[in-house]
């Protein structure tokens, strides 16, 4: 148990200053666009409800958290999407992290809490959640197992570092004459959000709503931090991507791709040039986000996973989502309707 005079040290309160906020997280390497203020502008215009804990010590923040309360038919819930960020070697500031998300709960009326931390799956980060009464989820919050490519060297040593098939098809992009652009107007979503629906009845994956992906755009390209990416070949689309640039990670968040891409190496091309804008972003990593297991052919999403990995990237495994139980019997019945979802759609 937390010694209580510890957890005095650590003081609660709301940050409602956006440039506390960014401030903050922009000093931090681990930081993701998940914990952002504007992911947080995102889900207030989608209606829910949002809170900006931060920690502090002796007046100096030293944490922050934001929290969502999701409505849903099974539960409502609070979700942590990508932190809280602290120092995860402090036993009062995690005490109070979760004393305050558990609070928050409660007065939200919610079933549960789910994290998913920026911390890397381990024996230890595994630890620190069980010791305060959260347990694996049945189902991810964000991407879990990632690849992510350090673009910290040369344009030159990150080429030489990609699969001989991937830097081929770059290279034949480029003698094709394929077309990059890229935008930051939300009307071009319209396109992408039909995109998505045909690759998503391609590839058996839930597409996203129209709103959804339009909101997130919309907030993010106000601070100049994505941009839509297109491959076009004598004026024919073959394929889009959705690039969030925050922090020191560039973040390949939504793709789709049409029939004539699968022909043309576009989507090659696009990545290429988004990894060149974040380095002129002076971004550290890029992030292709999701990939399935290694060996699991199985998986649905084990093609798009080789194109991801054909890059040079590493996989990076974040902590399993975590779950902190508050209504015991209402929790049960979600777990079962979530599992059961997980088997169906084979992740």
């Amino acid at each position: 148990m937390a010694d209580k005079s510890e957890s005095r040290m650590v003081e609660v309160k709301e940050i409602r200053d956006k440039n506390v906020w960014e401030g903050f997280l922009t000093s931090h390497p681990e930081a993701s666009f998940l914990q952002s203020w504007y992911w947080g502008d995102f889900y207030l215009a989608l209606g829910n409800k949002v809170k900006r804990i931060g920690f502090y010590k002796d007046g100096q923040l030293v944490g922050v958290m934001l929290s969502i309360v999701e409505e849903a038919k099974r539960a409502r819930y609070l979700t942590v999407p990508g932190g809280p960020i602290i120092d995860w070697g402090g036993k009062a500031l995690i005490d109070s992290a979760f004393s305050e998300v558990q609070k928050i709960a409660k007065a939200e009326r919610c079933v549960f809490v789910r994290i998913r931390p920026q911390l890397e799956a381990s024996r230890d980060s595994k630890k620190i959640f069980a010791n305060h009464r959260f347990g694996n989820a049945p189902i991810h919050l964000h991407a879990e197992l990632t690849s992510q490519l350090d673009i910290t060297s040369s344009e030159e040593e990150i080429l030489a570092g990609m699969r001989k098939t991937t830097r081929y098809e770059i290279k034949k992009a480029i003698s094709q004459g394929v077309r990059i652009t890229d935008s930051t107007n939300g009307e071009d979503i319209d396109k992408f959000y039909e995109l998505q629906l045909k690759t998503a009845r391609r590839q058996d994956f839930v597409p996203f709503s129209y709103k959804f992906l339009y909101g997130q755009f919309k907030v993010f390209s106000e601070a100049n931090k994505v941009l839509l990416y297109n491959a076009e070949l004598k004026n024919k689309l073959l394929a889009q991507a959705i690039i969030i640039f925050y922090g020191k990670e560039a973040v390949y968040h939504y793709g789709a791709s049409t029939e004539e891409g699968r022909k043309y190496p576009g989507a090659y091309l696009i990545q290429w040039e988004a990894i060149k804008e974040a380095k002129r972003r002076g971004m550290k990593r890029y992030n292709f986000w999701g990939v399935s297991p290694p060996h699991n052919e199985k998986h649905r999403f084990y093609g798009i996973s080789i194109f991801k990995r054909g890059f040079g990237g590493k996989d990076f495994e974040y902590l399993h989502a975590q779950d902190l139980v508050i209504n015991y019997p209402r929790y049960v019945f979600n777990y079962v309707i979530e599992s059961i979802r997980k088997r169906t759609r084979n992740v």
